[in-house]
């Protein structure tokens, strides 16, 4: 009995340690691929634009160079539409935070009247908007056609994230406001001084899709914003890819050899641009990582 316990042993220990093999090779593989495009894009905007043109490169740099990064250090108008992104940025992230709190907290108590109802009113539009026409309308009626209200205030106010912050409140035990009531304390102190310090990992999870969401948006900019001066870094780089394109056949011989090396080198910048845009974000994750991958899980733990 003891010999087959033991080759049980043995087997099942050969069997986990194969299992083990298996998951870190596959976790492995599914790291190089979902690092590999980012890897490349920053090899391209290395390596010297022939290289770049003749997508020669794959594993390493080509003719190791920074001057794509030189040039966009010195565009003032990047630097002025990365200035814009910020503002918008954290001006919508507060703001989010605020009105997700402000308005998920009341939703939580157990005394309010017309809970239910306010909970479903909120869920229509959070599934059914009025689009496009509607929206412009109504912000040229508020006067905030052609200034950054019009970008901050709509990206202010979100119900998912709303229900979000309503769900962690929900399952926080009831015992905590119960006997803070009792020690005399009203719903404003119970909601900064006893929720709200207990909620850091679910306000992370709002904090990063709201950042996420107002870094990458481009279309609103592109509506409300008229002026260049005012719209977001997206946008910025939208305008300029797009002013790129070159017509060769109504250029003479001298300027068609100008307008391919600019072309040359406005491909690798489109590589440098993805990678000077992107590391914010990129840095902003190891700040939040602690309370994400806890709030994230909210949702899918109770309704």
């Amino acid at each position: 009995m003891a010999r087959q316990g033991l080759k049980k042993k043995k087997k099942v220990s050969a069997g986990a340690m194969a299992f083990d093999i298996f998951c870190i090779l596959f976790c492995g593989i599914v790291c190089v691929i979902t690092l590999y495009p980012m890897y490349y894009v920053f090899i391209m905007s290395v390596s010297s634009p022939e290289a770049v043109n003749s997508m020669s490169v794959f594993l390493y740099p080509k003719g190791f160079q920074l001057e794509s990064y030189t040039l966009l250090f010195k565009d003032i108008q990047l630097w002025k539409a990365y200035g814009n992104t910020i503002i918008y940025t954290v001006a919508s992230t507060v703001l989010i935070l605020v009105t997700s709190v402000l308005g998920a907290y009341p939703l939580t108590v157990s005394g309010l009247r017309g809970r239910k109802f306010f909970v479903a009113f909120l869920l229509i539009p959070m599934y059914f908007g009025g689009g496009l026409i509607p929206s412009f309308l109504l912000i040229n009626e508020l006067g905030l056609y052609g200034t950054r209200w019009a970008i901050i205030l709509p990206a202010s106010f979100n119900i998912w994230n709303m229900i979000l912050v309503r769900t962690f409140f929900s399952g926080l035990p009831e015992e905590l406001r119960e006997s803070a009531k009792m020690d005399g304390a009203g719903h404003l102190r119970i909601l900064f001084q006893i929720f709200l310090p207990v909620s850091k990992s679910v306000l992370a999870v709002v904090s990063i899709y709201s950042i996420v969401g107002m870094w990458n948006s481009w279309f609103n900019a592109q509506v409300y914003l008229p002026s260049s001066d005012l719209q977001p870094l997206q946008m910025y780089l939208k305008r300029v890819l797009v002013q790129m394109s070159v017509n060769l056949s109504e250029l003479n011989s001298t300027e068609i050899e100008d307008a391919m090396e600019r072309m040359f080198s406005a491909t690798q910048l489109k590589y440098s641009m993805i990678i000077f845009t992107t590391l914010p974000i990129i840095f902003t994750y190891p700040f939040f990582q602690k309370y994400f991958i806890k709030g994230v899980m909210v949702g899918s733990l109770k309704g």
